[in-house]
């Protein structure tokens, strides 16, 4: 990239929707992608469980901003913004899940390579509840979406990619009916539901 290029960067919102506060991260890249619009150096994606399949995309941006749900042994709810060589160091140091494994192979990968983005940032929330196959996000953990947004937006300008509110509506990052509202609308109440298992992904036999 020559130095009067713009740096290219990417946003991404990785974990799994289907386990309660797992799905954080996507949940906060869907939010961003909802709400504003970014110059064409920047590209938006939710990048789920897929682990190394994403490491084309981090060896091509300059600049990485990863969401996340992250278990820091924080009181629940508490979000944190990791920057530099510590992101590794965090999203490794107590796996929640195998996405967590994945993906931090995805940046030593990239290290290896010598393509791993110059600047990289984490913006974590400790969970609530994960072991709640099919539920959403817990109150605690939905309200720090907006302050997340709020310090990726200060990151974005800073690497010269200003957000601009959104006008018309946003072209989504994953299918419609994982949309936090129609998410939420198909699950049972707890009091109906199971608590580790949901009969919309479960197969009856």
């Amino acid at each position: 990239m020559s130095a009067s290029a713009s740096p290219r960067v990417l946003v991404l919102g990785i974990g799994n929707l289907l386990w309660a506060d797992e799905g954080f991260g996507v949940r906060c890249v869907e939010a961003l992608a909802e709400r504003f619009e970014f110059p064409e150096q920047v590209t938006l994606m939710d990048g789920g469980t897929q682990g190394l399949y994403l490491l084309p995309y981090v060896e091509e941006a300059d600049c990485l901003l990863v969401f996340d749900a992250v278990d820091y042994g924080d009181a629940p709810g508490t979000l944190r913004e990791v920057c530099g060589a510590e992101v590794p160091r965090f999203m490794g140091a107590k796996k929640m899940s195998l996405h967590q494994t994945g993906f931090q192979e995805v940046l030593a990968s990239a290290e290896l390579l010598g393509r791993l983005p110059r600047e990289l940032v984490l913006i974590g929330c400790q969970p609530v509840e994960l072991e709640d196959y099919g539920g959403s996000l817990r109150d605690e953990v939905k309200a720090m979406i907006g302050p997340s947004l709020e310090l990726a937006c200060e990151w974005l300008a800073r690497w010269g990619a200003p957000a601009s509110p959104r006008s018309s509506g946003a072209p989504r990052l994953n299918e419609s009916s994982l949309a936090m509202d129609v998410y939420e609308a198909g699950r049972p109440s707890e009091a109906e539901a199971c608590r580790f298992g949901d009969a919309r992904f479960l197969n009856e036999d």
